[in-house]
């Protein structure tokens, strides 16, 4: 059983006092969050192996390519050995120039598939190409579009360039519009931008290029209380909003004191570390969680099972989910989306709640806690109401 409460470390930063010593905040930053958008007009294309007669290319500007269907998708395997591949980076493929084209090979919408209007919508199998390989829960790129990165804007001292150095995981629930933690933003100091369409951290040959937004305020719920976590959620308001795109899109959220019935399967996802501890390291590659709801008064009983003893009370701006073994948020998932499906709407899905603490990570029994969203649905409603934004953006 771990000994430490994850209250307010879930606020986490990638670099500064955390396990990978002896790298400095620039190089740490590299490892994970590259800057600046995908290029599709001038794509990276490198010459290899002369012999071979071909140029590696984003998978998506080669042509009758043997790995690729003619539509555009790809089947991907994110496995590779890029040190044994013939391209550096399992998203570009080995293309004979004659077949390298300059603009995108879109992928065509299946005609069977409804078109999908409103918000809630999971790309179950992905955006733009099809992931092999996948083995330890990784998302497939566009599935949850609505995922966001909040960045925190650092300059480093004697240097005039400014680093984004990830903070924690948002939803997007409107074009101009992130709730996530409270924890998460409550340094007032601090200048914030939101990153939408994230997958791979360290590429950016996805098909479709991530989009970043300066934050331009932001609320936190009046009655947050930083020493327990009570009440952890705060809304952003962008500088500009996003574009609505295939790998970015708008959550639903809950109606006002809606429950969630115990036992819903419901999906968390973020960039946080895969186990809690030193040992630990944080994602490159998006990942996702399937999770059970935990009816409150059993978590509150799981909970007293830990250092928290018998007398702990859960507050009612949580709820829970989780307490299935190697599986749960963890450090760095803070501020990030628990979506549980809309009943009756196939494929949409609901924020139903903020990570904000837990015992460990996935320990047995132990359930996660995270915000309650729909005890805060009116509050939100306010909020955005104040800016001029009409909540019909996540309504369902």
């Amino acid at each position: 059983m771990k000994t430490l409460l994850v209250l307010t470390v879930l606020l986490t930063i990638f670099g500064s006092t955390f396990p990978q010593q002896g790298k400095s905040v620039e190089d740490l930053i590299k490892e994970i969050f590259i800057d600046g958008m995908l290029d599709t007009k001038n794509p990276a294309v490198t010459p290899r192996n002369p012999d071979a007669g071909c140029v590696c290319v984003p998978y998506y500007l080669c042509k009758n390519d043997s790995t690729i269907n003619t539509d555009g998708v790809g089947i991907i395997d994110i496995r590779i050995d890029e040190n044994q591949g013939e391209c550096s980076s399992y998203l570009q493929f080995c293309c004979i120039p004659p077949n390298v084209v300059d603009k995108p090979i879109v992928p065509k919408p299946d005609p069977l598939l409804p078109i999908q209007s409103g918000c809630g919508y999971r790309h179950e199998d992905g955006v733009g190409f099809r992931i092999t390989g996948d083995e330890d829960s990784e998302a497939k790129f566009g599935e949850f579009p609505w995922m966001v990165a909040i960045l925190r804007e650092e300059r480093m001292d004697g240097q005039d360039e400014t680093l984004n150095v990830y903070q924690c995981g948002g939803t997007l629930i409107h074009p101009k519009v992130v709730i996530t933690a409270a924890h998460c933003v409550s340094d007032r100091q601090k200048t914030f931008k939101v990153r939408a369409g994230e997958w791979d951290t360290q590429t950016k040959n996805e098909i479709y290029a991530h989009q970043d937004r300066a934050v331009k305020s932001w609320t936190i719920h009046p009655e947050y209380y930083a020493g327990a976590l009570f009440n952890d959620i705060a809304v952003l308001i962008l500088e500009e909003p996003f574009i609505i795109a295939d790998n970015v899109d708008v959550a639903c959220l809950p109606k006002q004191s809606e429950v969630i019935p115990e036992g819903t399967r419901c999906f968390a996802s973020g960039w946080g570390k895969d186990v809690f501890g030193k040992e630990g390291k944080y994602q490159v590659i998006l990942k996702k969680i399937e999770l059970p709801i935990v009816e409150r008064n059993k978590c509150e009983t799981s909970l007293r099972t830990t250092r928290l003893g018998a007398f702990f009370k859960l507050h009612n701006s949580f709820i829970c989910a989780g307490g299935e073994a190697g599986k749960d948020t963890c450090k760095g998932d803070g501020g990030s989306p628990l979506v549980c499906p809309i009943p009756g709407l196939k494929g949409r899905y609901q924020h139903a709640g903020i990570v904000a603490w837990g015992i460990g990570c996935g320990e047995n029994n132990v359930p996660g806690v995270y915000a309650n969203v729909g005890l805060f649905r009116d509050w939100i409603d306010a909020e955005v109401k104040k800016h001029g934004i009409d909540p019909a953006s996540y309504t369902y």
